[in-house]
């Protein structure tokens, strides 16, 4: 059955079906999100932001890299999301994870001063992102880390050989994203942001795979056409019986021997806090 759609709540939806969805995006994710933690200098002992936390599977692994001593600062507008990292924080004997109840574009984070933030997909779906990046930039300490996964071009998400119907559901997710106030392609603009707002951009990185079936990274693809061609649906931004057609197409494709597609390209970000920082 559809959830009903509300009109303050995340794009995506925030039901049983989005929370199973982004626990196997994170497992697809998890090693490029551990290797940049780990360029980006984490240690035990640290206390991190968690911008965006969801149901907080990067919250968990971040409290296990920084150990009993560190912490990590969980927030979050859903109540949903926030309920499921209570409960997986609980489940794994952890106590140094605190979460919040914060709408990143319309309060104030809280009064911490971090060592690390991780950002992962949230600034592509916010109205005003460059004032919750610097809200972001505001919570670390001088010589802090911002690390963030946004996409740059989530129009590389193809099929190869081609696939009109997965172009089309790509063009609907990103009609959508826009029509809530978000921009899919946010990475292009992230790092001439943060330079205004007085961090050093450190690295940057391209990330585009290229999976075939079989692989976790294919999985968290299908997952997506899966649930949110629904989603579309109820939004309004496909008909049903062509969020339909377009699942059976995608099925079709992938029963293919040769089947690839190439992922939503995405560019990952790492920036220090210098001394002062620009309010501008």
């Amino acid at each position: 059955m559809s959830e009903p759609v509300h009109e303050n709540e995340y794009v995506l939806g925030v039901n049983d079906d989005e929370i199973a969805r982004l626990g196997l995006q994170h497992m697809a994710w998890r090693a490029h999100a551990f290797a940049a933690w780990n360029s980006a200098n984490i240690r035990p002992g640290q206390t991190w932001l968690d911008a965006g936390c969801g149901p907080g599977y990067a919250s968990i692994d971040l409290a296990e890299l920084l150990g009993p001593q560190g912490r990590v600062i969980a927030i979050d507008k859903s109540d949903v999301f926030l309920a499921a990292l209570e409960s997986r924080a609980r489940q794994r004997g952890l106590t140094n994870v605190t979460s919040q109840r914060v709408d990143l574009e319309s309060e104030e984070f809280p009064d911490a001063r971090v060592n690390g933030a991780w950002c992962r997909w949230v600034l592509c779906f916010v109205a005003n992102p460059r004032d919750v990046l610097r809200k972001i930039a505001a919570a670390l300490r001088p010589g802090g880390r911002i690390v963030l996964h946004e996409y740059f071009d989530y129009r590389a998400w193809r099929a190869a050989p081609p696939l009109p119907e997965l172009e089309e559901f790509v063009a609907a997710v990103m009609t959508s994203w826009r029509h809530r106030g978000g921009e899919p392609d946010i990475a292009l603009q992230i790092p001439a942001w943060l330079e205004e707002l007085g961090l050093e951009v450190k690295h940057t990185r391209v990330i585009i795979d290229a999976p075939q079936p079989d692989t976790m990274t294919w999985a968290w693809l299908r997952a997506f056409v899966d649930v949110h061609r629904r989603r579309l649906a109820d939004l309004g931004f496909l008909a049903a019986t062509r969020a339909e057609e377009i699942w059976r197409a995608f099925e079709l494709f992938e029963s293919s021997p040769a089947c690839r597609m190439i992922a939503p390209g995405v560019l990952e970000i790492i920036a220090e806090r210098r001394d002062s920082l620009r309010h501008r």
